[in-house]
């Protein structure tokens, strides 16, 4: 019988994704191996493959959909003379089952609100008409009871910008709400709403909105009372039209809910040294010279591949460093498992890992960062790319900061700030002299690591990079 394609896991923490892109159509044969669909998780943008051939005989979850829980069926696989109707086929989540974009922008009836059993039949968006699994549609309910039609990318945009969709005229097919007339209410034109998000799905108790308007002074009021012990949204504070809002993409807010429960749960404390690099310097410029001046066999050694290198070599001569905390037992990492932190385009940020870093040398460490930095910022990496490692360093020394200090990265227990080197003044006995400098703090989870732990591997660290011909023995 003809098999179902599912949402994979592309990690071991995955639960949801967006079904970005499908790369073969409907009727296409695909085989074992061929890339067939892109799926973006918070961090990357990954490649699925096809575990069999046969045709694509249905698409179930259409390009565009959120919130695609894992194992959910994504598509129909056919062998030759199969039909592709005897496939059992789940029910989408609730939140993407609307009107397919095919459609025209139809009517949709009470099933395609109400959850469906797992085995009802779905339509594939391709044919048109029905719910297809993954919806395309964009139902919305307004809190009158009338159903809102919006193309799915319109619905989000307007959940994460706080428009009505009941005050918007579509200018889509058949009415449809799509996504220029979204832009168009947020861009601050009449159909801007000043209602909760919330009453978009259902109607509030009573019939009455819970956002009731501005309050005094052109404030806006709040959606609903803010929870105990959480802080007022900050949008109360400001008059509408002084600020611009910029809706927090699946990766800002990830990184906002992970540094809060580590900044929360982990005891953090932390260590700071000042380390002369004169030394690494002139050893960085040696090695560089000596690199071809083109050609794939061409490197550029970095200060910061020396710093890779040397928390490496700490991480091994003080092993209990290299660990990480469960509730029932310490897990030693058997290699330095170093991550890079990397700054991508539009504020988002990634850690991405240098396994065994402990047997690799300066060049390789430095190839190994920059491609691994290149794929970050081009959302290709895969998830065993930078999930989990055992330390992490964030160096922010080429933007000019002196010190500055790190959120630790769970399930790590430690993570290293790096600062910029600079000249400055230091005392060598009753003399004092111009050197290069540069500042590292530690953080570090004090469940893990105690103060004299935590010590003595920074002091093996500061010795490495002072005297960089060590850790390179």
């Amino acid at each position: 019988m003809p098999t179902n394609i599912l949402m994979p896991a592309l990690s071991p923490t995955m639960e949801e994704g967006t079904l970005a892109k499908w790369l073969v159509k409907v009727g296409q044969s695909v085989k074992a191996g061929d890339v067939i669909a892109e799926i973006e998780t918070d961090k990357a943008t990954m490649e699925v493959e096809a575990v069999d051939e046969g045709t694509l005989a249905k698409i179930l979850v259409p390009e565009g959909s959120e919130g695609v829980k894992v194992n959910t069926p994504i598509a129909v696989l056919a062998a030759e003379g199969e039909d592709a109707s005897a496939a059992p086929a789940a029910a989408p989540p609730r939140s993407l089952r609307a009107t397919s974009p095919a459609s025209g922008g139809g009517k949709t009836d009470k099933a395609d609100m109400d959850p469906a059993p797992a085995a009802a039949t779905v339509s594939s968006p391709v044919r048109g008409g029905g719910a297809p699994a993954g919806g395309g549609g964009g139902l919305a309910v307004a809190a009158s009871g009338e159903r809102v039609f919006a193309s799915p990318l319109a619905r989000r945009i307007a959940g994460e910008g706080k428009v009505d969709l009941t005050l918007i005229t579509g200018t889509g097919p058949g009415g449809r709400i799509v996504k220029a007339d979204v832009e168009k209410a947020l861009a601050g034109g009449p159909m801007k709403a000043v209602k909760s998000p919330d009453t978009l799905l259902s109607p509030p108790a009573g019939g009455e909105s819970p956002a009731k308007g501005r309050a005094e002074g052109g404030k806006p009021a709040p959606a609903a009372p803010t929870p105990a012990g959480a802080l007022p949204d900050a949008r109360l504070f400001y008059k509408e039209g002084s600020y611009t809002a910029v809706p927090h993409d699946s990766m800002r807010k990830t990184v906002a809910k992970r540094l809060t429960i580590a900044k929360r749960d982990i005891p953090h404390y932390y260590l700071t040294a000042d380390i002369e690099i004169d030394a690494l310097l002139a050893a960085r410029e040696a090695i560089n010279a000596k690199s071809p001046k083109d050609g794939p066999d061409a490197y550029k050694v970095s200060v910061n591949d020396f710093i890779v290198k040397a928390a490496a070599a700490a991480l091994m001569k003080v092993p209990h460093v290299n660990a990480s905390w469960t509730e029932t037992e310490m897990l030693l990492h058997a290699h330095a498992d170093v991550g890079v932190a990397v700054a991508l385009p539009g504020n988002g940020l990634i850690t991405p890992i240098i396994f065994a870093a402990e047997t690799k040398g300066l060049v390789q460490i430095s190839r190994e960062t920059k491609d691994l930095a290149a794929r970050a910022k081009a959302k290709k990496l895969k998830p065993s790319d930078y999930e989990g490692g055992s330390f992490s360093i964030s160096n922010l020394g080429m933007f000019g900061m002196r010190d500055f200090t790190g959120v630790i990265n769970p399930p790590q227990a430690s993570i290293l700030a790096v600062g910029a080197g600079e000249k400055r003044a230091v005392v060598r006995g009753d003399r004092l002299e111009i050197a290069t400098v540069m500042t590292v703090r530690m953080s570090c989870d004090h469940r893990v690591i105690d103060g004299a732990l935590g010590a003595t591997w920074l002091a093996a660290l500061k010795g490495y990079l002072q005297d960089p011909v060590t850790m390179l023995a």
